[in-house]
Order: C-alpha cells, then structure tokens, then sequence
C-alpha cells in the first residue's frame, strides 16, 4: 500500500506540474510548448478541431454517386496529390485532392472469394451487389464456374442500381473504359465470364446454353425505365461487323449477329439521344432528352493526356459527369451513379505512371464537378479503388524532388542503386518495364542518367518481367461525404459499401414497396 501510495502522489505532482503547460496547449498560447507556434503544430491543431465539429449527417441519402478509379491504390492516391500540386506550381507533399478533403475514410479489403488478388469484375460485383464472388464473372455469386452458364442459372444477384430502377429512382453510368468493361457491367450485367462484351466473343456453345453477351444485356436492361445516362467507350461491341464506324470508317463493328443494339436502345426511348463526338454531346438538350447514350470511341476512350488529339473530340470525364447529374436529379425521387475512371488501370498495367497519374488527376476533377453540382445535405458521394496496383514510392527524394523524376536526396545528390545507376522515385513490381535477357532472365538495368524519366511515355522499371504489370492485393482507400458519410470508418471488407450505400439510401427497401 505504501508504494501504491507514493505512486499516485507521485502522479498527482506530475498532472499539477503540467496543467499549465497543457492550459497553454488548449488555449493556443505560444507560452505553452516550445513547438505551439510552429506552422506543422498549429495545422495539425486545425485538422483536429475540424474532426471535433464533425457532426454525422443521418439524413437519407436522396442522392448517391459513387467514384471507382480502377487501380486507383493509396501509393496512385499519394504520387497523384504530388503531382498534381506540383503541376500548379505549389508544394506536391502538402497539396491535398479534392477527395481527401471528404470528412470520413477507411480502408478497403479488396479480395475476392478465391483469390488473394482481385480483378475489376469480383470487386465491382461486391462494391454494386454486397456480395464477394470469384475472378473474371459479374452479376453472379461464388457458386458459378468461370464460363460455365449452366453454373450461372438461379445464382444471379441483384444490383443496386436495379434495386433503385425499381424504386423509381433515376440512374446512370459513366466510365472512360467500354460501357461493356468490367466496372460500368457490375450496374447491370450477369454473366461468368467478363470478357463476353460482344457477341462475336463468345462461342456457339455459350450461346446455345443461354448465356447473352453483356452489350445486349445493357440495351435490354428490364429494370424500371433503364439507365437515363449511359457515357463512355465501347460503341464497337454494340454495332454489327457491316457497320461502318463513325469516326474510323475503315473499321466496324464487332456484332456477328448483325444487331445494331444504338439503333435497338433508341428506339425504345421516343425521348432517347445518342451522340458519339463533343461537339453533339455538347449540343445535348437536357429539356428534351430523358435517356441520353454517349460512346465516344470505338473501344475505350483515349487517355486524358492523348484526349485532345481525338479528332471527333471527347469530353472530359468532368463534363461527362457534371451533365450526369445534371440529367439525373431532375427525378425528385432521387437518383443513383457510377462513375470510373477507369484507364488509371490500363496505364498501371503498362508501367506507364505519367498516364495513370493523369488519369487520377482527371478523377479528382470530376470529383470536384460532383461535389459543386450536388447538397451534401442529400447526396452522399463515395470514391474509391476496386482495387491496388504494384506501384512504389521509394528512395530519399528531397521534398521538392518531380515525382516523376530520378531520386534527388535532400543533400542535392542524384542517388544510385549498388549497380551505379539512378533510379525513378516511382516504379513496380512487375510488369513491362523489366529487362528480360536471352531465355527470360534477368538482363541489365538500363542507365537512366540521360533519360526523360518526366516524359508522357517513358516506362517506368520494373522489378519482374510480365508483358503486363498486375493488380496489387494491398487494401484501398474509401473517401466519403454527405448522409452517413461517418459509416466509412476504419477496415471493412469492399462489400460494406453496398451495404452503407444501402442503409443511407433506403433502395433496397423502397424497391420492395414497388
């Protein structure tokens, strides 16, 4: 006792010996702490008061848009915001994204049911469904086999965006991948296999068994009265091989059963527009348009970096966007949308982070256009991965250093690797831009001195020789802001979201009542 006594006097001294210090502290007098008045101090202060007024908004949520940047994994997060504010001109490190401004984040746990490392199809089907199921189908549960339509029947799931069609809600899907691609299908498709875009890519088997390729799926959606917005690429896997492409005549479609399934989606709509340039897409008029289409490439849109060589013209994923919602919430029983940005992936895959990063940076942009278009009060807005890459951030680059440049460390020195070479801040794990030598063995690093590491297309390095780079099993981040924003907290499995959409929204319960 006597020892337990001299230890909480001895406590309470300590506690009384502070109290002014910690009064100083609170009260934000310079007196307090050597470091109150230092900048690093006093912002982390300002970050904490903002968390302390955070007050969690529980209205139903009218509205909900969700952001997928395909691959887009917390290094991709991390490089972009450097990049981006070093494009302005003003300290990358510091810079924030318009998605890290969202009050709420957890991290997401990306695998599928059979694999440690998600593809796009498994993680869009949890993220739309609430389900987790197995690489490469959509639509379906872990019970089927992959290509197996017979393994397909009476194991369909059921999306929320057919929930909300049958809720009366409006609905719509943008990507800059094709509309038939593996996230924008997750909304309305059910299939075992996600690369029966078009009928030409299937077998007479898989048709004679009753499989229906995802395209036609997407025309002949039967929930409420089908997505208002359908924007992105992809128009090549909805035209038949006898029709000319608008843009690229020397090229048709992709349809061996000669559907034209535009021509089919149109004239289901007597309010119906499609367009395929900017220029029409610009001139849509929303006062008379109640179901607009937009495929703006013959396979997936170009590159934001490459968009303005497109010669018909494209827009932007921001405008595609902006014109989403401005379609969308004329519905005063509210609406639901996707949108992916969707080549951040494409650009990982080819080791190629100049483009991914620019992809990113035209995600957040659109991010931005959403967030001035909507009332947080009634829209929660989500984003966040389907899934990781294998992309690195490493060395001791000082703080101003070009994420896309060599390593420069903080004593102005170009750091080099035990083979006396330098090497990139960014790079991966695998992919193209290894060297391979005779019989597939490792060959020598190439010597970056004298190399444009900055360039739109150099291939960053890679450490294992793939002809194409892979996904990464890491966790992702989950941004969120508006009703119930505050559910996206901590770790939680990438089916959660559905489940959060769900209950801030209400749809699956209003689509009962329908």
């Amino acid at each position: 006792m006597r020892y337990a006594g001299s230890g909480l006097k001895a406590g309470l001294f300590l506690i009384l010996a502070f109290l002014p210090l910690l009064d100083g502290a609170v009260q934000g007098q310079p007196g307090g702490i050597p470091q109150a008045s230092d900048n690093y101090f006093t912002s982390a202060d300002a970050q904490l008061q903002q968390k302390l007024a955070l007050r969690p908004n529980t209205n139903r949520a009218k509205n909900v848009i969700l952001f997928v940047g395909d691959g887009m994994s917390i290094p991709t997060i991390t490089a972009t915001r450097i990049y981006a504010g070093q494009k302005k001109g003003i300290d990358g490190v510091s810079n924030k994204l318009t998605m890290e401004n969202f009050p709420y984040a957890a991290l997401s746990r990306t695998y599928s049911h059979n694999s440690q490392v998600t593809d796009s199809a498994p993680s869009a089907v949890a993220m739309t469904t609430g389900v987790k199921t197995i690489n490469d189908v959509i639509g379906v549960n872990q019970k089927v086999r992959r290509r197996d339509c017979a393994s397909a029947r009476g194991n369909s799931l059921l999306t929320i965006f057919e929930m909300a069609e049958m809720a009366g809600l409006s609905t719509g899907v943008v990507t800059t991948t094709r509309i038939t691609h593996a996230t924008p299908a997750s909304a309305y498709a059910h299939t075992p296999f996600r690369d029966w875009e078009a009928d030409s890519d299937m077998t007479a088997k898989d048709r004679s068994e009753g499989c229906t390729d995802i395209a036609s799926q997407l025309v002949s959606w039967p929930h409420g009265d089908g997505f208002e917005v359908i924007l992105g690429g992809g128009r090549g896997k909805l035209q038949p091989t006898t029709t000319a492409d608008p843009e690229y005549p020397h090229q048709r479609g992709e349809r061996a059963d000669g559907r034209d399934l535009v021509a089919e989606w149109q004239k289901r709509y007597n309010n119906s527009a499609y367009v395929w340039n900017k220029a029409a897409f610009d001139n849509v008029d929303l006062a008379k348009t109640g179901h607009l289409m937009g495929l703006f490439e013959r396979s997936d849109m170009n590159f934001e970096t490459d968009r303005a060589k497109d010669g018909a013209g494209e827009p932007s994923l921001a405008e595609m966007t902006t014109k989403a919602i401005a379609m969308l919430r004329r519905n005063g029983e509210g609406f639901i949308l996707l949108v992916e940005g969707g080549r951040i992936d494409h650009a990982h895959h080819a080791n190629n982070a100049a483009r991914a990063l620019e992809e990113a940076v035209a995600l957040d942009a659109a991010i931005a256009a959403a967030v001035a278009a909507t009332d947080p009060a009634d829209t929660l807005i989500v984003v966040t991965a389907d899934h990781a890459h294998t992309l690195g951030i490493q060395g001791y680059p000082k703080r101003d250093n070009p994420i896309l440049g060599l390593v420069v460390d903080v004593e102005g020195k170009i750091a080099r690797a035990s083979d006396g070479k330098p090497y990139t801040t960014l790079s991966y794990a695998n992919g193209p831009g290894a060297v391979s030598g005779p019989g597939g063995q490792m060959g020598a690093r190439a010597d970056l001195t004298n190399t444009d590491t900055k360039g739109i297309d150099f291939v960053q390095q890679s450490a294992l020789p793939l002809g194409s780079e892979t996904h990464g099993g890491d966790d992702v981040a989950i941004f969120a802001t508006g009703p119930f924003a505050h559910l996206f907290t901590g770790v939680v499995d990438e089916n959660f979201i559905f489940h959060a959409i769900a209950h801030a929204s209400q749809i699956p319960a209003r689509a009962r009542l329908k």
